[in-house]
């Protein structure tokens, strides 16, 4: 009689990366085709989006000029405007019928021309939203489908980890170790599948992993609480920064394009400025700037001009804290925007890659199966 086979290490490892992968694969399926479609969704709406050309002609309208004309032209509420580095391109003013709602709507003008062209929703934008649903909470209710994600999350974490360990080989020599690094294609389409979802996960994996420890932000508060524990400094933080404002009824509060220029005398670079107006909540001047020459184009400086025209703060991103830099690039690490078209062309690869795993190692699954039932035979 033969003797059983001990269960291993290695065989508990591929029993947790076999059973976790089949009872969560259509899930991930739906996550990773789904994220790899986001990662140019920027580029996928604007390629859709109505053209409005700028042509750099004559002198351009001052931001208080323009602001004026809107404000006479719809009659709604201006609380910001982007200015593009690139002359070409016409500036984007923030608008909102009543102060309270939380989106603004995109009016795009000409600083030229002073021509008006409201930034219609395209088909486009609605299948990219309904894709982010599909994305985030698979078009559930939030409750019910952002926890079912993070859960899938969790395990694509072990699934990850464990492919690793299974990845290597029992005896761990370069001769054996370096058949992982190659798709072995003029094999059978059983070896060749193998060779796709053993060599095409193990060069994603990195990728995978950063997309899924970010990820689990937006799933679970308590993890994201917990991270920023960890490192020191709070994700995703939206709260004002504290400075002492001089509210003296007497001072005479500057135009918005004398704290343009104070912003940008501070920021001395070439870059898009965002700037958000003074309102009820906040009396003040807020200013973000994105150089063009930095190693990130998501990576922005600020600056807060009190009404008088006082810096009350600037907050350069390099001279933050580690941890605090590293906060500030959780969403772009999650996106693939860290580095730009680089970095997004990495993850869209990485994520088709997460996108065929469940099918290749389902079919590697049914292959195992199929032996062993002719083997018994």
């Amino acid at each position: 009689m033969k003797k059983n086979k001990k269960y291993s290490f290695r065989k508990f490892i591929n029993d947790v990366h076999l059973w976790l992968g089949l009872a969560s694969g259509i899930i991930l399926f739906i996550v990773c085709f789904t994220g790899t479609i986001l990662v140019f969704e920027q580029e996928v709406k604007d390629f859709f989006a109505e053209d409005f050309t700028v042509a750099a002609n004559g002198e351009k309208q001052t931001v208080t000029i323009l602001t004026k004309e809107l404000k006479t032209s719809i009659d709604l509420h201006v609380i910001g405007v982007t200015i593009p580095y690139d002359d070409s391109e016409a500036y984007t003013f923030l608008v909102k019928e009543d102060l309270k709602e939380k989106r603004a709507s995109k009016i795009l003008v000409n600083p030229y021309t002073k021509a008006i062209k409201k930034a219609k929703k395209t088909k486009a934008d609605a299948f990219m939203l309904t894709i982010f649903k599909l994305h985030r909470w698979l078009l559930l209710d939030t409750y019910i489908g952002r926890p079912i994600v993070g859960v899938a999350t969790i395990i694509f974490m072990i699934l990850a980890i464990s492919g690793i360990v299974l990845w290597l080989p029992k005896r761990v020599k370069w001769k054996t170790l370096k058949q992982g690094f190659k798709i072995k294609t003029n094999a059978n389409w059983k070896r060749v599948n193998h060779d796709l979802h053993n060599t095409l996960g193990f060069y994603a994996c990195i990728f995978l992993l950063v997309m899924a420890i970010t990820g689990l932000c937006w799933s679970f508060e308590s993890y994201r609480e917990g991270l920023g524990s960890v490192i020191g400094t709070k994700i995703f933080d939206r709260s004002s920064p504290e400075f002492q404002i001089d509210d003296r009824p007497e001072a005479t509060p500057i135009s918005y394009d004398d704290a343009i220029n104070i912003a940008n005398e501070n920021l001395n670079y070439t870059g898009e400025l965002t700037v958000t107006f003074p309102s009820p909540k906040n009396n003040y001047f807020s200013f973000r700037k994105f150089n063009v020459q930095n190693w990130s184009p998501v990576t922005a400086d600020n600056v807060y001009i009190g009404l008088e025209g006082t810096v009350l703060k600037v907050e350069r991103f390099n001279e933050k804290p580690l941890n605090q830099k590293f906060a500030a690039v959780i969403k772009p690490l999650h996106t693939g925007e860290i580095l730009g078209t680089f970095s997004k062309c990495i993850y869209f690869l990485a994520c088709l890659i997460a996108t065929s795993l469940p099918i290749t190692g389902t079919i590697i699954w049914l292959n195992k199966l199929k032996k062993k039932r002719q083997k018994k035979k």
